[in-house]
């Protein structure tokens, strides 16, 4: 399972609608099982950003359909960031010549 961290704001409609913010990150998280997915953590944050989770998904391509897909309700903006653990990353630069 690869982990990735999205970064996320809320659209004009998401910040209207902000206090079924949590309910709809429960249905988030229902919805990620669809993609093989598990958005294991999120949490609602000051700064740039409104909202930071954590995902795991079987591959890019899952976690890019997942994205989408909770992108498409027209709540959040965000960006998706792959992310590698200590051994992930000393297996990676391995490999370096």
């Amino acid at each position: 399972m690869g982990t990735y961290i999205a970064l996320m704001n809320y659209t004009d409609q998401g910040i209207r609608n902000v206090k079924d913010s949590t309910k709809r990150a429960d249905a988030a998280k229902e919805a990620a099982k669809k993609f093989g997915a598990s958005m294991s953590q999120i949490y609602w944050t000051l700064g740039q950003y409104d909202l930071v989770a954590v995902i795991e998904a079987p591959n890019d391509e899952a976690a890019t359909a997942f994205s989408l897909a909770i992108g498409s309700a027209g709540n959040i903006r965000g960006q998706t960031l792959k992310a590698f653990s200590g051994d992930e990353m000393n297996g990676i630069l391995g490999k370096m010549a």
